[in-house]
């Protein structure tokens, strides 16, 4: 038998999370258990961490089977993957398939899972990160990367980067890491809005974008000062003041409301003209549809490969995500497709449920009021909160919860209640495990409750982590499982989406409605994602007013009341997707955004 070629195209990859495997803590039960060890060839070695060779891996998984940490995966590639790989961080580590492909004068929207490639293909695409075509062990140079990509338009955008024809604003997706990067190059800890935005102002448009940006108010504050949707505007005004020619933007819509992220993805939607290249990551998919002209789509298994697929338009790659299939290149890469038909009760059922209503209150701090109607909701029923941050969404739901009282200081609801705040500081200190297992044991006994929440936000390879190590997504997805797991006659959910990738928001979405209707419970949920406000929804309280100042919530409506009513007040419109139901935002001064309102029809049902 021949020696097996070592340069030969990988059939597979044997990826080892560095942070979950110990060998100082197993048996090393990946290495007896590999039978290509057992016949003497080095296939497995133990060193600070298990090294696996792809070229002597037989794919037969004896090793990920007995991994007692769950460290180690091993993936059969398709096949026609096998050659095009654009960047490997190293043995046994994540790969990407082929590379966006910006256009000159066009917005080019990226969607798919977190951990699948997104942000590398941009530090990729901004310059900061040299592809090595997968060759980690002997790096090409610029000439061979250059001969790799010749005759696509990335050949031309690569020598355009390398000539320095192109200068790269990009708007980082962990935008807490700002102030500390700022602060270093300015050699300033006492930086303020102000003074940044004066020093970075290469096109003269300081007044323009902060009007636009809402930063009058904090023009004087340090950066450390700043909350988190006052850090996103700033660092978005501060990309779009670069005298750059490609714009990158990293999930612009997180901490915003939704006048926020529909302002933000005009001025974002703006920025695209016949010198420039935008290139944008986005997990709220109506937003990343506004902002968009074409999309590509990137899948494959998060942390593990990702794989880039061919652009389309933004309407045609948003929906090969949500059915997970690529006609063109004839993949499915999730089983089933995700639709957002609204699953109504029948009538004669919503007769039998039992019907509750709230009084009329208030509540007043030093400068802010908020008046809340009185409202009626039932069992198996979802409320949804729409309205601008500072309208007094949180407060809502801190009176339903009982941790304030009202003017009044009368008991709101009177029912138990489950909460997930909006901010998720847990105290705890101990792994994922311990601590469901302190908050909400039974639950987490009952087989129902594994099959149903815990299985479906994927926290398997959590649980033996210390809960202060997890990230923002993460501790949501804990919040979550906690809050349903508790037994309440009410669940509250603040923002729930928020810090989640498009397809853990869409699963978020169909769990909690799934849980709500089949324990006939009532849930009042705030969220500004619309997409996934409008699915689960079967009534809307929708907050008007003056943010930080005043605010009055209406009574719960339905759902296409209330969101003509939330959507006027933004002046947009919306119509639904004819596939797959999804809403969709029109573009501005469409003729189909006339039409609706000129029908006074904000929200297409």
């Amino acid at each position: 038998m021949g020696k097996k070629d070592d340069k030969a195209p990988l059939k597979r990859l044997a990826i080892v999370n560095e942070d979950l495997c110990r060998p100082n803590s197993c048996s090393l039960e990946c290495k007896r258990a590999c039978p290509v060890n057992r016949i003497g060839k080095q296939c497995i070695v133990i060193e600070k961490h298990s090294k696996i060779s792809e070229t002597l891996c037989i794919g037969c998984c004896a090793c990920q089977k007995k991994c007692p940490f769950k460290a180690i995966s091993i993936i059969n590639l398709p096949s026609d993957l096998t050659t095009e790989c654009s960047h490997r961080y190293g043995p046994n580590s994540f790969k990407l398939h082929r590379l966006p492909v910006p256009k000159i004068g066009k917005v080019l929207g990226l969607v798919g899972t977190n951990g699948i490639g997104k942000s590398t293909a941009l530090q990729i695409l901004s310059g900061r990160l040299k592809p090595n075509l997968g060759n980690f062990e002997n790096e090409p140079d610029w000439s061979g990367i250059l001969k790799n990509y010749r005759g696509s338009e990335l050949h031309g955008y690569f020598t355009k980067i390398l000539e320095n024809r192109i200068v790269v604003s990009n708007k980082i997706q962990y935008i807490d890491k700002v102030p500390k990067i700022l602060k270093k190059r300015f050699k300033n800890d006492e930086l303020t809005v102000n003074e940044v935005i004066n020093e970075m102002d290469q096109v003269n448009k300081k007044k323009y974008y902060i009007e636009k940006m809402c930063l009058e108010h904090i023009l004087t504050r340090k950066l450390d000062e700043l909350s988190g949707g006052e850090l996103q505007r700033f660092c978005i005004a501060v990309a779009c003041m670069q005298n750059a020619q490609s714009f990158i933007f990293d999930e612009p819509s997180s901490y915003l409301d939704v006048r926020q992220r529909l302002t933000a993805a005009k001025e974002i939607r703006n920025m695209a003209n016949d010198n420039n290249y935008v290139l944008v990551v986005e997990h709220d998919l109506a937003i990343l549809d506004l902002m968009s002209d074409y999309g590509s789509v990137l899948y494959g298994m998060s942390g593990a490969y990702g794989v880039v697929t061919a652009p389309q338009s933004i309407k045609a790659a948003i929906n090969i995500f949500l059915d997970g299939f690529i006609p063109t290149e004839n993949m499915r890469f999730r089983e089933s497709a995700l639709k957002f038909n609204l699953q109504e009760i029948e009538e004669d059922k919503k007769e039998k449920m039992s019907h509750y209503s709230y009084p009329a209150i208030s509540k007043q701090y030093e400068n802010f009021k908020l008046k809340i109607d009185a409202g009626v909701y039932s069992q198996s029923q979802i409320v949804v909160f729409l309205g601008e941050n500072g309208m007094g969404k949180s407060t809502f739901v801190n009176l339903i919860a009982g941790i304030i009282k009202s003017d009044q200081n009368t008991d709101f609801i009177g029912f138990e209640v489950s909460l997930k705040p909006q901010k998720i500081m847990p105290k705890h200190r101990g792994s994922v495990r311990d601590y469901l297992n302190l908050k909400i044991r039974g639950s987490m006994m009952d087989s129902s409750f594994q099959n149903e929440i815990v299985k479906p936000l994927c926290i398997d390879y959590i649980l033996d982590q210390d809960i202060s190590s997890l990230s923002g997504g993460e501790l949501q997805r804990i919040a979550i499982i906690t809050c349903l797991g508790k037994e309440a006659d009410i669940y509250l959910l603040d923002e729930p989406s928020a810090f989640l990738d498009s397809d853990q928001r869409i699963c978020i979405a169909k769990i909690i409605k799934k849980f709500i209707y089949g324990k006939k419970k009532t849930a009042f949920i705030v969220e500004h994602d619309l997409i996934v406000g409008t699915y689960l929804a079967d009534r809307v309280v929708v907050f008007q007013g003056t943010p930080g100042i005043e605010s009055v919530a209406t009574p719960p409506m339905d759902l296409a009341q209330g969101m003509n009513t939330f959507l006027k007040g933004l002046d947009v419109t919306f119509r639904r997707d004819p596939d797959n139901f999804r809403p969709r935002v029109n573009k501005p001064d469409s003729s189909k955004d006339r039409e609706q309102k000129e029908n006074n029809s904000y929200f297409f049902v």
